[in-house]
């Protein structure tokens, strides 16, 4: 169980590094711990505050077929940002596509590192 919440933290932070690469406007400053400081902070706002704002969009974010999580995923990246001296968005168009791209990123890198990390079925002999 630790071992997977840790692989899912620094897969967090490669996504967050990645996605800082690829879109200007958002920055981390600092080195590989702050990275790790920022993906840390990032899933325990998306931990605590994520389901709350989730459950009151739900009716919104049915209205558009679940388009309205990116804007709460942006929201709660741009509160990350608020809290941190350490990340910086440029606005909310910014925060939206660089939300896209760490739930995509992550996603991607989370699905490699599990193909390689995988443990071996113990019913198939």
């Amino acid at each position: 169980m630790i071992k997977a919440l840790i692989v899912s933290w620094f897969v967090l932070a490669a996504a967050i590094a990645l996605t800082a690469a690829i879109v200007p406007s958002v920055d981390v400053q600092g080195g590989f711990f702050t990275l790790l400081w920022v993906a840390l902070l990032f899933g325990l706002v998306n931990a605590l505050i994520g389901p709350l704002l989730r459950l009151i969009s739900l009716p919104l974010t049915l209205m558009t077929f679940g388009l309205f999580a990116l804007v709460i995923n942006a929201v709660l990246l741009m509160l990350t940002a608020g809290l941190s001296d350490n990340l910086s968005v440029g606005g909310f168009f910014p925060s939206v596509l660089a939300a896209f791209l760490i739930a995509l990123i992550s996603t991607i890198i989370g699905f490699v590192v599990h193909l390689i990390v995988r443990e071996p079925d113990a019913s198939v002999t």
